[in-house]
């Protein structure tokens, strides 16, 4: 019999089980991955409810899911919020169509506005889809020299830049470095920083998993930064910040070569360069890279509103507070932003 059930975090032998799933269903990302409940749950307070579907003790599909209440930016039941990926990954429609039936049952009881999942697949074709945002993903070589000569000819001068001009790439061994680069980065868009506990946790809980390369000048003075997440045989750079400086030295794109060159030697076989916005300057520096966006597929259950929410800097009503926010000093936005960017998800 096929029972949909809820993952209690301190049931190791069931997380176990949910981790092994993971590692095995094609349809899965690192964002199925069960550490994200206790992440979410510690860092910012929001109720989880990690869905699987179980049949004959055998898990045959998970579906994570998180309740984020905003006064600010609405009521909403998500797949999985602070991810760029999520929804369901089952292995049968019987076990998906389980998962959907009680994230529904959910998301009725708890009242949202709406429930959303972020896919990489479309399943619904009469839901409402948020169709804004592309991934990035590309098969590496399996030589460093042809994974260099992959890199048009324009984007790959400014990597050779960046050798030239001596930086030097390095393993961090905690997220101090990587937040300070992070915090000036996001506070210069004007746009609210994660906390420093959240990246803390994410090395905490994922280990060898997530890891922080941060590039410097000869003299040790850090330039930029990246955190990238490891899941079977893919490199996900996921969160970055950068000194103004940086863009003068291309240490922005020896940053990128030089993961795409440490994943190359470990074996990782796909460079998954994450979600940007269409027409974005993001966009554009990994189409330079040589990568073609593929589509996302954002599908959203509307129960009590009219259209998707627009929850992003491109969003006009958002301006003026942008604006503000640049002018913040920066240590008042450290302070301030962990309390709206937990509602952003």
């Amino acid at each position: 019999m096929m029972m949909v059930k809820w993952l209690d975090p301190t049931d190791e032998a069931t997380v176990q089980r949910w981790e092994k799933f993971v590692e095995n269903c094609a349809e899965a990302s690192f964002f199925h991955k069960s550490g994200w409940q206790e992440i979410i749950q510690k860092v910012f307070k929001h109720d989880t409810y990690f869905l699987f579907v179980e049949n004959d003790c055998t898990i045959e599909g998970v579906l994570p899911l998180v309740h984020v209440n905003s006064l600010l930016f609405g009521n909403s039941l998500i797949s999985l919020p602070f991810a760029v990926y999520g929804g369901i990954a089952a292995n049968s429609e019987a076990a998906a169509k389980a998962l959907e039936e009680e994230a529904e049952r959910i998301a009725l009881k708890l009242g949202v506005a709406h429930l959303e999942f972020r896919n990489l697949k479309p399943r619904h074709t009469d839901w409402p889809t948020q169709d804004i945002y592309v991934t990035f993903r590309k098969e590496l070589h399996t030589e460093v020299e042809a994974n260099m000569l992959a890199i048009p000819r324009k984007q790959r001068a400014m990597v050779r830049k960046g050798i030239k001009n001596g930086l030097i790439s390095q393993i961090d061994s905690n997220a101090d470095r990587f937040f300070k680069l992070f915090a000036d980065n996001v506070h210069r868009h004007g746009t609210p920083a994660l906390p420093k506990r959240y990246f803390e946790a994410l090395m905490k809980t994922f280990g060898q998993d997530c890891e922080i390369l941060t590039v410097s000048t000869p003299d040790g003075q850090a330039l930029s930064s990246v955190l990238s997440f490891y899941f079977r045989d893919e490199v996900l750079p996921y969160y970055a910040g950068d000194h103004e400086g940086a863009r003068d030295l291309a240490a922005n794109d020896f940053k990128y070569w030089e993961l795409m060159r440490l994943a190359c030697e470990r074996g990782i076989r796909i460079f998954d360069y994450g979600r940007s916005k269409v027409g974005t300057g993001p966009y554009a520096f990994k189409k330079n890279w040589g990568f073609e966006p593929q589509a996302l597929h954002y599908e959203y259950r509307l129960y009590k509103r009219d259209a998707i929410p627009q929850n992003n800097p491109n969003n006009a009503k958002f301006k003026y507070f942008i604006e503000i926010w640049r002018r913040m000093p920066i240590g008042l936005a450290n302070w301030l932003g962990p309390h709206i960017v937990r509602n952003l998800g």
